[in-house]
């Protein structure tokens, strides 16, 4: 099973230490901002099951943060494939940090070394990004990371209730094109 590394983060296996601060970051009103509600610590633990599953299963996937100096959990990012039920396919990349981890370029940093993993070694032609529509944040990383905005697909999430974060827009990125 891949881990990755950056300068300053590791992207690694989820351990069972990961989930007191996963499930506080899950019930962290302003981390969970743009999704349609706090988790519980049982939904937390069911999501992280899911994560390290994937890693398992592909080798790749939704992967624990950890800054490297300090040993420190501050979230996730990853790539994963996108839900059949959504109006487009493909891979995507996401993240999800701890609110104090936030304005350190950490969420930046791990998606690039995701997306050189996505084209590099998996080989993907694209990868793509959604967020909610107001989530600016996310938006500009996916901006600093070389992604596109496609207006055109901009959807309504089928798995989110309706209400004020079910509007999402769809950012794009395709592969740099291969050297030999």
């Amino acid at each position: 099973m891949a881990e990755l590394t950056t300068r300053r983060l590791l992207l690694r296996h989820w351990r069972e230490s990961d989930l007191e601060p996963w499930a506080a970051m899950n019930a962290d009103p302003r981390v969970r901002e743009y999704f349609p509600g706090l988790a519980t610590r049982e939904q937390s633990a069911a999501v992280m099951a899911r994560c390290q599953a994937g890693l398992e299963q592909r080798g790749w996937g939704w992967w624990a943060v950890e800054v490297g100096d300090t040993g420190e959990f501050i979230g996730m990012t990853g790539l994963d494939p996108v839900d059949a039920n959504m109006p487009f396919d493909g891979v995507e990349i996401g993240w999800r940090l701890r609110r104090d981890a936030w304005g350190h370029g950490y969420a930046t940093e791990a998606a690039r070394a995701c997306l050189a993993y996505g084209f590099d070694r998996l080989g993907l032609s694209e990868i793509v990004a959604l967020t909610a529509v107001g989530n600016l944040r996310s938006q500009a990383v996916m901006r600093r990371i070389g992604m596109t905005r496609d207006p055109d697909g901009d959807f309504d999430h089928p798995n989110v209730p309706d209400g004020p974060v079910r509007r999402h827009v769809l950012f794009r990125i395709q592969a740099p094109p291969r050297t030999h």
